[in-house]
């Protein structure tokens, strides 16, 4: 089974809402037939030994499991209705690309799934309680499992509580988009790679290889995102065939069905591709109906300045979490300052000048991606611009370059125009030229 698959289909089972609570099912199910099993296979008698704890009857068991069934099923439909408010709410109030995170919340899944396992496990014990003379059986064991379960349910149900309410917060949401942005970064730039230089011969080469006729089209069997690009994969394909490969489409990038994904050209003559070798190169590149910040570090920036646009709508007018959202990118893009990318050619080992062109942002991209919109829409608020200045203050002296380093200054420049354009009064214009000054000293003297 192809790797790539398993990667997809463990994405898919680590981002749905029934995986966890199914799991949990299945072990409550587990549990019920494994003390129950315990109370036939055993010569323990709980109703005897301990009478108070366990020394219920038959019908008294029954109604027992019973309510503690009813219970449980009604507090389940309570937490499922509660989510889908949730998630209502956050998508009108914030961004709706933040939704598939409240779906991911292990907190959300691991409480729907206690209480549905409880229920499940009730039914089971249930089922194998005979209070006929000639067939007595009462599983105490089990039947005290379920009520201990039950008294569970109550500290679940206010964890639960605490938890929707901590996760309407708005610097929950932002600390959580943050922090899954920085760990894909984390993944994506890592501090120990280096900025490889392809020898001329080699560039020279793929420039050359451009220029030639007869590039051959790879196109997609299905409609969606660009999740995942395998460049090892279609590095591994290139040396293999000897051909030259360049994706058409980025990391994030819409993809229709039939559109193109990449183009390859042989070195040698120019041959159509197999059926399995234009499968093996469409697997490389992952489409799906989404997109994820695990290898697109653009939609994490996407979605924290979706959260500053909502903010800073006429129907909302929410400085202060236009500003928080401001803060969280500045720390972003500082992070992303800080890095190494990787070169968008590359090369494979071997005698033969074996390339893959690989589109991606570079840093400039991703500094306009966070800032452009957060400006544009900041129109006389002179205390976000203050703000998104000293965010570039703190991208500035992170950048590696003096090429970073100008982009960061004509991210200011840009902003400071848009005050001198939007700002009502002079004082307001003042406060910003100050900070301007104040922080330009972080970024420019290095030039």
């Amino acid at each position: 089974m192809p790797l790539s698959f398993l990667r997809r289909f463990w994405q898919r089972l680590h981002d749905s809402l029934w995986f966890v609570p199914g799991l949990l099912v299945l072990g409550a199910c587990a549990l019920a037939y494994g003390l129950i099993e315990f109370d036939r296979r055993t010569s323990f008698d709980g109703a005897k030994q301990f009478p108070l704890l366990f020394g219920v009857g038959a019908q008294g068991s029954r109604s027992m499991l019973t309510a503690v069934a009813g219970s449980m099923l009604t507090v389940a439909a309570l937490v499922f209705s509660l989510t889908l408010s949730t998630i209502s709410q956050v998508s009108s109030q914030y961004s709706p690309r933040v939704l598939r995170n409240f779906m991911r919340d292990r907190g959300n899944q691991v409480v729907m799934g206690y209480f549905v396992g409880v229920f499940a496990y009730c039914l089971l014990v249930l089922g194998t309680i005979r209070g006929t003379e000639e067939q007595k059986f009462v599983p105490s064991t089990a039947v005290t499992g379920g009520l201990a379960l039950a008294l569970g349910g109550v500290a679940a149900l206010i964890y639960f509580i605490h938890h929707i309410a901590e996760s309407l917060q708005t610097d929950t949401i932002l600390q959580r988009i943050s922090r899954q942005s920085r760990e894909a970064v984390d993944e994506l730039f890592p501090e120990t790679l280096g900025e490889p230089a392809l020898d001329p011969t080699r560039q020279a080469a793929w420039r050359a290889a451009e220029a030639r006729p007869g590039w051959q089209p790879v196109r997609a069997a299905q409609t969606g995102y660009v999740q995942r690009i395998d460049a090892a994969g279609l590095l591994a394909w290139a040396n293999q065939h000897q051909a030259w490969l360049r994706i058409e489409q980025p990391v994030g990038a819409f993809v229709g069905e039939g559109n193109n994904l990449l183009r390859y050209l042989r070195q040698g003559a120019a041959t159509a591709l197999s059926p399995a070798d234009h499968a093996a190169l469409a697997r490389c590149v992952r489409l799906e109906g989404y997109r994820s910040i695990k290898q697109d570090v653009g939609f994490g920036i996407q979605q924290l300045v979706d959260i500053a646009l909502k903010a800073l709508s006429p129907g909302i007018n929410d400085t202060t979490t236009a500003i928080m959202a401001v803060d969280h990118l500045g720390l972003l893009v500082q992070r992303l300052a800080e890095r190494p990318f990787p070169a968008t050619l590359r090369t494979a080992p071997g005698e033969a000048p074996v390339l893959l062109y690989v589109p991606d942002r570079d840093f400039g991209g991703y500094l306009k991606l966070a800032f452009d919109l957060v400006r544009i829409n900041a129109k006389g608020n002179h205390a976000l611009f203050r703000r998104v200045l000293r965010a570039l203050a703190q991208v500035g002296e992170a950048a590696r370059s003096a090429e970073r380093k100008a982009a960061v200054e004509a991210q200011a420049r840009l902003l400071l125009r848009q005050a001198d354009d939007t700002l009502a009064t002079e004082y307001e214009k003042e406060a910003v030229r100050a900070t301007y000054e104040e922080v330009k000293a972080c970024w420019l003297a290095v030039l």
